[in-house]
């Protein structure tokens, strides 16, 4: 009998991380939903993964907390028996967008912690849970995604924190890739661009015009991005269609990467 393999989403309850909950799903993965605060959410996401025919669970945790990381790759393993991908999902924005000479400290410390801090001591915590683990019927150990965001290399003076803070979560994916390659466990990064979820709600209005003001919007495919959209990405990652690929970038952006005249 095939076992199911398992994955762990971060921040899966709503948006970017329901779509690729629910992608996983479809390709037989078994989900674990972790959450922050609204469980609510989280259940319906469940709900969605299971009337595609999959299973798992839900799970609080705050990834910018030590002991969180640790229970939740602990309740992982408990519930599934291994763990075959981490998807470093969960973020958040700056609560103000401010311009970069007035952004302060405190945003860019929650920006790093649940952003970034958080993200690289999850990684380190499951990589060596992967480390443990008996190779696939494809020889991996484990396969790791991180969601970074255009803003990764696209300059946004009025959340400029937010900015260098996906670029580090950018490098953070070519570091891991290269660490962990020789063990079977290989590392992305997925790029998106607009994305309409609540976190893009708020600029809905200025993103239309941009997407859609003329004939040289800003991304060549006219149209907003959706959660399902990046859940594919994930979902052709965890079907093992990049074998010989590890700290690749996979740009779900409309085409927005594109120097254009």
């Amino acid at each position: 009998m095939t076992v199911s393999k398992s994955a762990l989403v971060t921040g899966a309850s709503r948006g970017i991380g329901r779509g690729i909950a629910i992608e996983l799903a479809r390709a037989g993965y078994r989900i674990a939903i972790n959450y922050v605060g609204n469980a609510v959410a989280a259940e319906e996401a469940l709900a969605l993964v299971r009337t595609t025919g999959g299973d798992g669970f839900t799970m609080r945790g705050d990834v910018s907390v030590a002991a969180d990381r640790a229970r939740m790759v602990a309740n992982v393993v408990t519930n599934f028996g291994r763990l075959d991908l981490l998807v470093n999902n969960a973020g958040v924005a700056p609560n103000v967008r401010a311009d970069l000479l007035d952004a302060g400290e405190e945003s860019m410390d929650r920006l790093f912690a649940v952003n970034l801090k958080g993200p690289f001591f999850l990684t380190q915590l499951v990589a060596k849970q992967m480390l443990q683990q008996n190779p696939d019927a494809e020889g991996f150990r484990g396969r790791i995604v991180n969601i970074t965001s255009i803003s990764a290399y696209t300059s946004s003076i009025n959340r400029g924190d937010y900015c260098v803070v996906k670029a580090g979560l950018a490098m953070m994916t070519k570091v891991f890739a290269d660490r962990l390659a020789g063990d079977g466990i290989n590392v992305y990064e997925i790029r998106p661009g607009v994305i309409a979820t609540d976190m893009t709600g708020g600029v809905k209005e200025k993103y239309d015009k941009l997407i859609l003001r003329d004939e040289r919007g800003i991304t060549p495919i006219r149209r907003w991005g959706q959660p399902e959209d990046v859940g594919r990405a994930v979902r052709a990652i965890a079907e093992d269609r990049f074998p010989f690929s590890t700290g690749a970038v996979f740009d779900v952006d409309g085409g927005f990467h594109l120097h254009r005249l």
